[in-house]
């Protein structure tokens, strides 16, 4: 199995629950009630992919190895979600505290 295909399809599916969990942030009148339904929807799509994923990237990655490449993915495009998106800046300690996250996952990779 190829390792590539399982880490596009996390990345994509990242991209779904990223909008879903965070993407009302930027309508903060919507009714709520409409907020948990859209979001519902859009994170259909995340399990659509995600689920799949897993299962294809099990056979490549140990369960543990595939959720550090799913929280590394997940900070990474939330970043770049939060300065295109929501337009938040990136402070100093945002990008440290990710590069360290990136250490510990290369860490976990380094030693298999």
């Amino acid at each position: 199995m190829e390792k590539a295909l399982p880490i596009l399809m996390l990345a994509a599916s990242t991209c779904f629950m990223t909008f879903a969990w965070y993407g009302h942030l930027k309508y903060p009148n919507r009714a709520l009630w409409l907020t948990i339904l859209i979001s519902w929807g859009i994170a259909f799509f995340e399990y659509c992919l995600q689920v799949p994923a897993n299962r294809m990237g099990h056979q490549v990655f140990s369960a543990a190895q595939l959720k550090i490449i799913a929280e590394v993915l997940s900070i990474g495009i939330f970043l770049i979600f939060a300065v295109t998106y929501l337009k938040e800046p990136i402070k100093w300690n945002y990008v440290v505290s990710f590069a360290c996250i990136v250490a510990a996952a290369l860490f976990a990779f380094a030693f298999d």
